[in-house]
């Protein structure tokens, strides 16, 4: 794009015929018209720049340019969609996995709930680095199921529109992954904030189209009733059934068990 309006202007702007992109640029950066952001690669032993008219473009614009279809997920959309009051040191984009078969038919076994839980939450190494000026944000390149974008919404961030999961989807992905969302503390705050502002309703069916095998309903029946919400609300998750026991968050030392949602948590919690 540089290029193009450089071309399209060198005459115009009196600039010699061999003047380059490169010389361009650094003409533009040392004037203050743009800022260089220089994103270090995870794994990938190389470094890429994004450039910034007058320094306007937010470390989400800069972020979600990594990668392609890539939309902000996890404590990124709690901050923009105020659920939390604190603000994340990192950034937390998704690229959505190809289609996989699942076999739906198998049954799962308590046993292998028990395992998979008893240890840490599996956490990604894709993790960029944005450094701008003295300045550096870790981004969590997440690479998570492949559900078709749903919940995913346009918001609008100081006059640009960028893609965001839903309310109701980033309760979802911050129950599914808690390590992401600041953990349990944090994502009962969520709830507690989203209150009045979310349709539970809505939550639940999009819970369902995603087809989750763990029955996270049960993580987000305890978190509502921590919460406050209504009894009423709490009967619908209730009645998506409460087969298996299951837990709230992955290797806990100390937990509780709350009979009603058959879900182990945190002793404190």
């Amino acid at each position: 794009m540089l290029t193009t309006i450089l071309e399209e202007n060198k005459r115009q702007w009196l600039l010699a015929a061999v003047t380059t992109t490169n010389d361009f640029v650094k003409f533009l950066i040392k004037n203050n018209i743009l800022e260089e952001i220089e994103i270090e690669l995870p794994n990938r032993h190389n470094t890429i720049y994004r450039y910034s008219l007058f320094g306007e473009a937010s470390p989400f614009e800069v972020a979600l340019s990594i990668n392609k279809n890539s939309y902000i997920t996890h404590y990124s959309a709690m901050y923009l969609h105020g659920l939390t009051n604190n603000v994340p040191k990192h950034i937390y984009t998704n690229v959505e996995q190809r289609k996989k078969f699942e076999d739906d038919s198998e049954e799962m076994e308590q046993e292998n709930i028990d395992y998979a839980f008893s240890r840490p939450m599996r956490q990604t190494n894709q993790i960029a680095e944005l450094i701008h000026g003295t300045n550096s944000t870790k981004v969590y390149l997440l690479n998570g199921k492949n559900v078709g974008q749903l919940g995913v919404i346009s918001y609008d961030l100081d006059g640009f529109s960028i893609p965001i999961t839903s309310m109701e989807r980033t309760l979802i992905d911050a129950v599914v992954r808690p390590n992401y969302a600041g953990g349990v503390d944090e994502i009962i705050n969520a709830f507690s904030t989203a209150k009045g502002q979310i349709s539970v309703n809505r939550l639940l069916a999009l819970l369902k189209k995603m087809n989750y095998k763990y029955p996270y309903h049960q993580s987000i029946g305890f978190y509502l009733e921590r919460a406050g919400y209504k009894e009423e609300t709490l009967k619908l998750v209730e009645n998506m059934g409460l087969k298996y026991n299951f837990y709230l968050t992955y290797g806990m030392k100390d937990k509780a068990f709350s009979e009603r949602w058959k879900l182990y948590y945190p002793k404190g919690v």
